[in-house]
């Protein structure tokens, strides 16, 4: 019994991560660009370690349940969102290649406060692990919940991991400037694709 609640965690938060979205563009993009690998994938899923411990708790109900604290966390998202997608937007017009950008690396304290901002400073992370993942979580018994997260925390693990390190493989495309200016322009595209989403759903519950 305790194995099938285990894959039934994995599985579902396997299906919710691995979805392109804010943060795992930005892992591909450290990942090609070989800047801090390690710690950009062990921040992400510390990140859920806490996010899906707290769904856990209880607190995602408690989230869901306030229109005003929902809102204000969606707007805090918009604005992270859409800075990091203009730094992305200036990046493509700029162009570059593997060589000349791995050259530049950002410090280890910038990459780090932009992974814990990228996971933490999006609303969709806390629906899905906060909320969605805790709310299923308790259908279980407390002992068998907590069997669901470890299954859940380890469809984390495996992922960032496996995008953070296995992103490195697409270096060769990236030593050409446009395929380049294709990846800034995607992460680009996403960051505001997420910020409009948010900024709307935001409207929708102040409305």
């Amino acid at each position: 019994m305790n194995s099938a609640v285990f894959f039934q965690g994995f599985g579902i938060c396997a299906g919710l991560i691995i979805a392109i979205g804010a943060q795992n563009a930005f892992i591909l993009s450290q990942g090609i660009r070989g800047r801090h690998v390690l710690t950009v994938a062990l921040l992400c899923c510390l990140c859920d370690v806490l996010l899906i411990s707290l769904g856990l708790s209880g607190v995602g109900a408690f989230v869901s349940s306030s229109s005003a604290l929902t809102a204000a966390t969606a707007w805090a998202g918009v604005v992270f969102l859409s800075w990091y997608g203009l730094g992305a937007l200036r990046s493509a017009i700029r162009g570059g290649t593997l060589e000349a950008d791995t050259r530049g690396s950002d410090s280890l304290r910038a990459v780090a406060a932009t992974t814990i901002a990228v996971s933490l400073l999006n609303p969709h992370a806390w629906l899905d692990t906060v909320v969605l993942l805790g709310g299923i979580s308790g259908q279980y018994p407390e002992s068998q919940r907590f069997v669901f997260g470890a299954g859940a925390l380890s469809a984390s693990f495996v992922w960032f991991f496996s995008l953070a390190f296995g992103a490195r493989l697409l270096a060769p495309l990236f030593r050409r400037p446009a395929t380049w200016r294709m990846l800034d322009g995607f992460v680009c595209l996403t960051m505001w694709g997420i910020a409009a989403s948010l900024a709307h759903h935001a409207l929708s519950l102040t409305a």
